[in-house]
């Protein structure tokens, strides 16, 4: 017997069925819509590090799948996922000040040098976006972390400076300070880099 196709069904009903009947099937419809934007998220305050990002992105739904019941719905699942990312994020990139601390800081260099220096020159010579992508990523290695999150949640999450202010726990006027000097030291970075770009086009 033939049937239509089922009607559509919201974050707030598959979140009920998770929390109500410990639903994973319903989960999993969460995790794939979400999915994406939680990973380009954390690919952008990784810095471009892919691997790092579906690392994070992974801990992020465990993290939502296990605390499913304090979600309070005060903001839409999508901001509360970025929420949830961000603060993984930052207790990844904790732990690896810690490590620089310590005795690995010059294999922790290496590692960078391995992650970050290859694919940069090999690449720098392709198409100009490509370019100005990878100039972009180096540009915002030079932000604090909190600049570099308020940076990603505002405009490539297109949130409002309310929402950011929740995701990443601080006043509404924090975020703005930390908006205000990234777009600054953005600016002063790209455009360090921008004679190049024309020297190449001479």
């Amino acid at each position: 017997m033939a049937q239509g196709a089922p009607a559509a069904v919201s974050d707030a009903q598959l979140i009920a069925r998770c929390v109500v009947a410990d639903d994973r099937h319903a989960f999993a419809e969460l995790v794939r819509r979400h999915q994406s934007s939680v990973r380009a998220c954390l690919r952008k305050l990784t810095g471009g590090n892919h691997a790092l990002a579906d690392d994070l992105s992974q801990d992020t739904f465990v993290l939502a799948w296990r605390n499913l019941k304090a979600f309070r719905q005060e903001a839409r699942f999508s901001t509360w996922l970025y929420r949830i990312a961000t603060n993984c994020w930052l207790a990844h990139a904790r732990k690896r000040r810690e490590e620089l601390l310590g005795d690995r800081d010059g294999l922790v260099a290496e590692e960078d040098a391995e992650a970050t220096g290859d694919p940069f020159e090999a690449t720098v010579d392709h198409a100009r976006p490509a370019t100005l992508r990878l100039d972009l990523e180096r540009a915002m290695r030079v932000l604090s972390e909190p600049e570099r999150a308020a940076i990603v949640q505002c405009y490539d999450n297109d949130l409002s400076h309310e929402e950011a202010a929740y995701v990443l726990g601080m006043p509404v006027g924090t975020v703005k300070t930390h908006i205000f000097r990234a777009r600054k030291k953005l600016k002063a970075a790209m455009a360090a880099w921008a004679p190049e770009a024309r020297g190449e086009d001479a």
